[in-house]
């Protein structure tokens, strides 16, 4: 039996078949010629440097965009806001992805931290944004009804990293 992760033994048959079913993706193929991707994603950094929010906006949506298309799903919106809101537990939210039968997916992702409110590194801003991709793709490429974080998710998520960022940033 493959390992899961405590919640799983909360979650009803059918929740828990879909968490199954999710373990059992582990990669996201983005085919053969990524280098134009990786130029979308390299573009992040900069903008991230800018330290402004359109700039960071617009290059992730260009990246999240040029994957969706290459995997032929629709687009989410894309919103980048500024400083992680904080729980009560102390923990930070960095990204969080949002749908809806009636609403357009939303994927959101904070640039800067809550406690120093500084702007997070490329490496770490990247891996939210594609966290959140992942769990995006789950509803439109999966056709999962549910987006569980499994072993699977998370290597699909890695997968994309892999194939986007460079080895020694990676």
């Amino acid at each position: 039996m493959p390992a899961r992760f405590g919640y799983y033994a909360r979650l009803s048959k059918s929740e828990q078949a879909v968490y199954r079913q999710s373990d059992r993706v582990a990669w996201i193929a983005l085919g053969d010629d990524v280098e134009s991707l990786r130029a979308l994603t390299a573009a992040i950094e900069p903008a991230l440097r800018s330290e402004k929010c359109d700039a960071v906006r617009a290059a992730s949506h260009a990246l999240c965009a040029a994957i969706c298309a290459r995997l032929d799903v629709r687009v989410p919106l894309v919103k980048v806001l500024r400083v992680r809101p904080r729980g009560e537990d102390a923990s930070e939210l960095h990204g969080l992805y949002t749908t809806g039968p009636r609403t357009r997916p939303l994927i959101r992702v904070w640039m800067r931290t809550a406690a120093q409110r500084r702007v997070v590194s490329f490496r770490t801003f990247v891996r939210t944004l594609l966290h959140e991709l992942a769990h995006h793709l789950d509803f439109e490429l999966f056709g999962l009804p549910d987006s569980y974080h499994t072993l699977g998710f998370f290597k699909r998520e890695s997968s994309l990293v892999r194939q986007l960022l460079p080895r020694a940033a990676a």
